[in-house]
């Protein structure tokens, strides 16, 4: 039996548990409604102050929508408001955002839904699962912005929010006027009463309106009445980023504020050996140089350019650490992983060892992929101040709860003397889950008096000490049939990021951590035998979330080696993956037959003699395929189209979508190009963007997006354009060149333009 379907199963009975259990301890735990944080809010002593549900306050400055997932460029804040108005009847040019307090409150609901069931699952029975899940997600209470989870999340919860703020504003109304609610309508911030003309305003009935008891899952309006949903419309954060009054962690003042940085070990693990801090604590402005557990350095100074100098200045010999030294000898902890017992097992079905023996022809390939950065514009900063009792941090953050907590077992005091203010993220791609940044923040900042301290890493620390992509080495063998494989065993060696992050954080790691397969395991492959097996070297390199995780390489790993199989076939590599689909997956079935007509797709060969390559990817329920052409000139390769087709059930804001998937085939990309962290010395060698480049404007070209509404259930849209990208460039240089690349970065194999 595959792990995933242990896992399905024991997700049934955790949810049927906590269903079950309510028995004992009162079913309404799960039912009743979760508190309002905005009601301990600073504002909430305000005499005109009302807050209608935890996504609602209004005042006599209008409308404020709490939007409590971090905005980090993608747009989630003026999604999450759309929705909220298409209830609400909100005027689009007076809505105002927020983020929000660090609040259980707002809890993902769907965060577990993947181990429910496969992602193009829409059977009544799996969405039975995918719903139950939502009881142990909403005990857990983890407030985060990552999974492409915050659109297909806030849906319905949002648009609820704002029909039950509807309902409230109107009966408040209904009460001033001693009509009928029914007889009254909402529009553009008002209450109106048809049979006269009367308008009351929301912010004139807020605080009446706070008193009544609204239903908190309200009927919500056809699609047919949507005004908003379904168009594009100007995205709230732009204007401030425009004119730089948006406030980035990096931007933040307080009175009397200093300024720190960090000095860390370089080798992950190892402490200091010595050190000798004196010309450091000397130098102008430097007033504390600060010891942090015994694994680096907080340096104190009056400005950030001073405390960097100070940092370069202190001497320090390092401990040695417990992995290989060199990126030979950490891959050889991989290789040296395929002789132990796998740690999972998914999507077993056949018999492969059968079907391998009386085969005749087999297709193999063994494929490597490296460590990554995150690499965020902004680099890692937080602002903190330990004052009377209360703990304030200014930071970018996607998991206000987990910095919470994690600041509450450093200092033991209570959640309400935590104050984390969640600024716009200048960048995060699954960095800003991680708390080191903050604590240290915290550690310093405790022993500065009182006073604020804004603590940014340089970007060589930054680099330096990241919680990487995990790198993977992946053996593929495969056995074709006429028109598909009949076979397919698969062995992948990578890092559980569960596991690696059980030891920084209260996370458990149960169990197989399906992340290591994410990408190859759970596609609508259609293939009679089937065997993944995945083996996790333990190195204290920390590994965490990546945008789009380990899809990022599995879509490399798996849509290389279908490829692969299709040419060893002669087979066009589209035509094999709709007979692959079978009855599986109709939507992906529709998308890349999109994609086909989109490119004109007739084979390999491009017109201009160039290549065309071919991917597609299920991943966070996005079905999206793309088509890259790629040509050569006498300064390399050159990608001069990209197309890409997804379906992400609805589309809320349709260019906002378009941006977001041209930003994941960009990512994705980079990676594919020149992403590479290596090791020497025990030490990541790469430090800035001079030796770990970005993808160039004058080398993205043309990328054209069609959004389809085929899928069951609403998607995100963030990370689905990331895992085809990579090996459709990868696919399209074999078709130019006749070279197949089963490493990355595919700089050390080609030259690009």
């Amino acid at each position: 039996m595959s792990t995933l379907g242990k896992i399905t199963r024991r997700t049934f009975l955790v949810a049927s548990a906590a269903i079950v259990g309510g028995v004992v301890f009162g079913t309404y735990k799960y039912k009743q409604a979760l508190p309002n944080p905005l009601l301990d809010g600073d504002d909430a002593a305000q005499p005109d102050f009302a807050t209608l549900n935890p996504y609602l306050k209004i005042d006599q400055e209008g409308v404020t929508v709490i939007t409590p997932r971090a905005e980090m460029g993608q747009g989630i804040q003026s999604t999450l408001a759309m929705l909220v108005a298409e209830e609400l009847d909100l005027d689009w040019k007076t809505i105002k955002t927020e983020h929000g307090p660090a609040s259980n409150s707002y809890y993902v609901g769907i965060m577990m839904e993947a181990m429910a069931a496969h992602m193009y699952d829409h059977s009544d029975k799996a969405n039975v699962f995918r719903d139950l899940t939502q009881i142990p997600s909403k005990f857990l209470g983890m407030q985060i912005t990552g999974g492409s989870m915050s659109t297909p999340d806030g849906f319905v919860k949002m648009r609820s929010a704002g029909a039950s703020a509807r309902l409230a504003l109107t009966l408040a109304a209904a009460q001033q006027w001693n009509v009928k609610a029914t007889t009254l309508k909402t529009e553009d911030g008002y209450v109106i009463n048809p049979a006269n003309g009367e308008k009351l305003a929301y912010t004139a009935l807020a605080v009446k309106a706070a008193a009544i008891e609204a239903p908190a899952e309200p009927p919500l309006r056809d699609p047919s009445q949507w005004r908003y949903i379904g168009k594009s419309v100007p995205r709230i954060d732009i204007p401030a980023k425009t004119d730089g009054t948006a406030e980035f962690a990096i931007d933040v003042k307080q009175l009397d504020m200093l300024h720190a940085t960090v000095k860390m070990s370089p080798r992950f693990g190892a402490g200091i050996k010595s050190s000798d801090t004196s010309k450091a604590e000397s130098m102008a402005g430097v007033e504390k140089i600060i010891t942090l557990d015994d694994n680096g350095f907080g340096v104190v100074a009056n400005n950030t350019w001073r405390a960097f100098k100070a940092a370069d200045a202190i001497e320090v010999e390092w401990n040695e650490p417990s992995y290989p030294k060199d990126q030979e000898g950490i891959f050889k902890i991989y290789e040296d992983s395929f002789s132990a017992k796998p740690n999972g097992s998914f999507d077993e079905k056949g018999d492969v060892e059968l079907v391998f023996a009386d085969a005749g022809e087999q297709v193999q390939a063994e494929y490597r992929v490296p460590y990554l950065a995150h690499a965020t514009m902004e680099p890692m900063t937080a602002v903190a101040q330990v004052k009377d009792d209360r703990i304030d941090i200014w930071t970018g953050s996607q998991a206000p709860t987990a910095f919470r907590d994690a600041i509450i077992a450093l200092s033991g005091l209570a959640a309400e003397q935590i104050h984390i203010h969640t600024t716009f993220l200048g960048g995060g791609f699954g960095r800003r889950f991680e708390t080191d940044f903050i604590t240290s923040a915290y550690k310093i900042a405790k022993q500065m008096d009182g006073k604020p301290v804004k603590v940014t890493w340089s970007r060589e620390e930054d680099m330096r000490h990241d919680v990487y992509r995990p790198a993977a080495i992946a053996r593929f063998r495969g056995v074709m049939g006429d028109k598909k494989p009949r076979a397919l065993d698969v062995q992948i060696a990578s890092p559980s990021i569960m596991k690696s992050m059980s030891k920084r954080s209260p996370t458990p790691a149960l169990g197989a951590d399906p992340l290591v397969a994410e990408g190859t395991a759970g596609q609508p492959d259609a293939i009679e035998n089937v065997r993944i097996r995945t083996y996790t070297p333990e190195l204290d390199i920390p590994v965490g979330f990546w945008r789009s995780v380990g899809a990022s390489y599995n879509g490399f790993l798996h849509e290389s080696f279908m490829d692969e199989m299709a040419e060893s076939k002669g087979l066009d590599p589209i035509e094999m993956r709709l007979e692959m689909f079978g009855d599986l997956a109709p939507t992906g079935n529709k998308v890349v037959e999109k994609v086909a007509e989109m490119a004109a797709w007739t084979g390999r060969k491009g017109a201009n003699g160039g290549g065309r390559g071919f991917a597609y990817t299920l991943a966070f329920g996005a079905h999206t395929a793309q088509i890259i052409d790629v040509s050569m000139t006498d300064r390399g390769i050159k990608i001069d189209k990209i197309y890409c087709a997804v379906d992400v059930g609805t589309a809320i804001d349709p260019r906002n979508i378009e941006a977001q998937i041209q930003s994941g085939i960009i990512f994705g990309l980079t990676s594919a190009m020149s992403g590479e962290i290596t090791f020497e010395n025990g030490e990541v060698v790469q430090s800035n963007f001079h030796d770990y480049p970005a993808m160039r404007i004058h080398q993205v070209p043309d990328i054209e997006v069609v959004i389809m509404e085929n899928n069951p259930r609403i998607t995100g849209v963030g990370e689905p354009g990331t895992p085809p990208s990579i090996p459709a460039l990868a696919n399209a240089i074999f078709a130019a060149t006749g070279k197949r690349i089963r490493e990355l970065p595919l700089n050390k194999h080609v030259d690009f333009v």
